[in-house]
């Protein structure tokens, strides 16, 4: 698809327009200069965002589903602050919303240039809300500790890197997985996660979304 043939603007109902901008919202306070790639095939809405990526470790995708009121066909990858700017305009509207897409401006999202498999993939078995939910906190309370107030950018990411990459207990798939699966909210209390694979993608998946990842190319 050329950029000529891509739609400029989006139509959401109501609910798919909260939804959408919650998603955004949780992206921006795990990574505030990141990105989302919004995808729409149809009446299908596919939003993308990576807290975890780079510095040697896993890429680690979240990914929510939207429907959209009308079809269109679009393939952009933008600052979140560009969207969340359009869904504060949203907070008087009721009924459809008119998602104007923002110029694709984040070059810097390499994470976006590759995109996982749509089928194929193979049931591995489930994990537990509890044990994912407790890997996240650990994950995270490892990070501060080593990595206080005045530490380098880049000390800061190959620690990052090094945490969320390491296997989940009994599971080939990256801690950075159950960072995700928590700060977008789509762990469900008592909702077993169901684990797949492709190749060396993992998936993770519950009725709230999905959290896609694969190890550093290279």
């Amino acid at each position: 698809m050329t950029a000529s043939q891509q739609s400029s603007s989006l139509l959401l109902g109501e609910a798919s327009g909260t939804d959408l901008a919650t998603f955004v919202g949780r992206a921006q306070r795990v990574d505030p200069e990141g990105a989302a790639r919004l995808v729409a095939a149809g009446t299908t809405l596919a939003a993308y965002a990576s807290p975890v990526h780079g510095a040697g470790g896993p890429t680690v995708l979240a990914l929510r589903v939207h429907s959209l009121l009308r079809p269109d066909e679009a393939d952009v990858t933008v600052p979140l602050v560009a969207l969340a700017d359009r869904f504060a305009r949203w907070q008087r509207i009721t009924g459809p919303r008119e998602l104007a897409l923002p110029p694709s401006d984040a070059g810097g999202a390499a994470w976006a240039g590759v995109s996982p498999p749509r089928s194929g993939w193979t049931a591995l078995g489930t994990l537990g809300t509890d044990v994912l939910a407790a890997e996240a906190q650990r994950g995270s309370e490892e990070i501060t500790r080593g990595a206080p107030e005045g530490s380098g950018a880049a000390a800061v990411a190959r620690l990052r890197a090094l945490v969320w990459g390491r296997p989940l207990p009994g599971v080939d798939v990256p801690a950075g997985s159950a960072f995700v699966l928590d700060a977008f909210g789509f762990l469900v209390p008592s909702e077993p996660v169901q684990v797949h694979s492709h190749g060396p993608w993992r998936r993770l998946t519950t009725s709230r979304g999905y959290v896609l990842s694969r190890p550093a190319l290279g």
